[in-house]
């Protein structure tokens, strides 16, 4: 476990290098990342940041958006990180690893802010994004496998349920989401 960083910005420089780990298969991974209480507010502020960045870093960079774009994307993410989180520990405490559900919750925080700035990147790029997208799809999911072998443990059979159970959440998490935000219907 890393140690207790004294600065925001270092734990930041370490959870860096733990995604980088977590990519690469480094079974070291761990090493990178708090999971002291400390630590998990560090990886919420991360997410915090994240969720920001997907709301309103398209406006900071220059691309316009329609009015109330930016606050819909702010509350759809964190709508999505709440389902995220709930069936994590759901699935987690099912499996007798509630251990497992802080250091999940913090490895897969860091990685959402990591996501984060390579989607705004994409935006960067306009159609060439496209190739970063489906890169973000592609580490997001060797991510989330790696978060379940190095940092909570778990078996592959256990990974395949975890995964499962935040695919139903985050589907009915945006089903509530759809009906929340149906747009008006249009005057006759």
């Amino acid at each position: 476990m890393a140690q207790s960083t004294s600065t925001f910005l270092e734990e930041l420089k370490n959870a860096a290098r733990g995604c980088f780990a977590l990519l690469t298969g480094d079974r070291q991974a761990p090493t990178w990342f708090d999971f002291s209480q400390r630590g998990l507010i560090g990886s919420l502020i991360a997410t915090t940041i994240a969720i920001a960045l997907a709301g309103f870093g398209p406006v900071l960079i220059g691309v316009p958006l329609p009015a109330g774009a930016a606050t819909q994307s702010i509350v759809v993410n964190a709508v999505l990180f709440a389902a995220q989180a709930a069936t994590g520990f759901l699935a987690l405490r099912q499996m007798g690893r509630q251990d497992g559900f802080v250091p999940y919750l913090v490895a897969s925080n860091w990685v959402t802010l990591a996501s984060a700035v390579l989607l705004l990147l994409s935006t960067l790029l306009g159609p060439l994004g496209v190739v970063i997208l489906a890169l973000v799809v592609i580490l997001a999911l060797a991510t989330f496998i790696n978060i379940g072998r190095f940092i909570v443990t778990l078996t592959p059979l256990q990974i395949g349920i975890l995964f499962v159970s935040q695919a139903v959440g985050v589907f009915l998490a945006l089903a509530v989401v759809a009906i929340l935000f149906v747009p008006p219907a249009p005057a006759v």
